[in-house]
């Protein structure tokens, strides 16, 4: 197995095209392996440390200021949405990059999916206030570029979970049983599908929300990765066996269970991996919000795998 310096080595000789971010590359990876020596914590692979130097040198060149560099750093496509559910295009964000920067991230966990990755963890943001961050990369003529940035209030310590995944949240427990019909999203999204893949996604994701309104389990968990985590603005993570559970007991109770209308959504695909972007509302209970989805592609059905939700105040 090779050691920490070997790791290393790789990932420079990796960074080296990328000029000045290199230099930032390396410092990163430096100041993790002097942390690892004190901490269990192996050093990143050659994998990880490219995203990483990137992620971290997007966050630098953000509360600096350097439109320069953060420019060369975000997607076309790039958007942020912030703590509040304010979606902020790229323009707006290189025309206040120090009004939307945090602080680095005191721990971060990336997935690698091959054309798409993502980085998140916690950091405080510009307004000095812990979140929960996703950042979303996409492997774009051959290089690294942030395609969607997204912070969650993290909950405090006794909130409750988050029941909802895909925007579904069980009717409130004094309200008079109701029947539900769900068109949007269960039977049409807004949203016109360009490829074979896209369309495979959106049903997918349809064939999620109907599981949740119909509290079917066993359903829901076909199109779910087992790694599946949900984050919601100031609720606790939710996993995969407690959704399971969670749909288990509104089984039980006979509970009506709503599902967020999607407003509009953007669907990316890159390979065998997709995140989609949205703008829900839940009009009953007067709560909108936007939402992060990845999709992995698994022995030709898409997968859930990540879905990470920001409450609009």
């Amino acid at each position: 197995m090779p050691g920490a310096a070997s790791v290393i080595a790789s990932a420079w000789q990796r960074t080296r095209q990328w000029g000045w971010i290199g230099v930032i590359a390396a410092a990163v990876l430096f100041t993790v392996f002097a942390e690892s020596k004190s901490q269990p914590k192996p050093p990143p692979s050659a994998e990880e440390a490219p995203l990483l130097a990137a992620d971290a040198a997007l966050g630098q060149a953000m509360r600096a200021g350097d439109r320069s560099a953060a420019r060369r750093l975000l997607s076309l496509q790039f958007t942020f949405i912030d703590a509040a559910g304010r979606l902020h295009a790229r323009r707006d964000a290189l025309a206040d990059l120090k009004g939307m920067a945090s602080a680095p991230a005191s721990e971060a966990k990336v997935r690698n999916y091959g054309l798409l990755a993502t980085v998140s963890g916690q950091r405080q943001n510009a307004n000095g206030r812990d979140v929960f961050f996703l950042d979303v990369w996409a492997r774009q003529k051959r290089a690294w570029r942030a395609l969607a940035m997204q912070d969650v209030n993290i909950a405090e310590t006794d909130a409750a979970p988050a029941l909802t995944t895909s925007a579904a949240a069980p009717a409130a427990a004094a309200a008079p049983a109701k029947s539900y019909e769900c068109k949007n999203p269960c039977q049409a999204i807004p949203y016109r599908v360009r490829s074979a893949a896209e369309q495979d996604i959106v049903t997918a994701y349809q064939a999620i929300v109907k599981a949740i309104v119909a509290h079917d389990a066993a359903e829901w968990g076909k199109h779910v990765a087992d790694e599946f985590v949900l984050n919601a603005s100031n609720r606790a993570p939710v996993t995969k066996p407690e959704r399971i559970a969670t749909l288990e007991r509104q089984k039980e109770a006979a509970a009506v269970v709503t599902v967020g209308e999607v407003n509009n959504m953007r669907l990316s695909v890159y390979g065998d991996a997709a995140v989609m972007i949205t703008s829900e509302s839940a009009p009953e209970r007067g709560h909108a919000y936007r939402a992060t989805r990845i999709f992995l592609r698994r022995n030709g059905q898409w997968l859930m795998t990540l879905s990470v939700h920001t409450d609009a105040e």
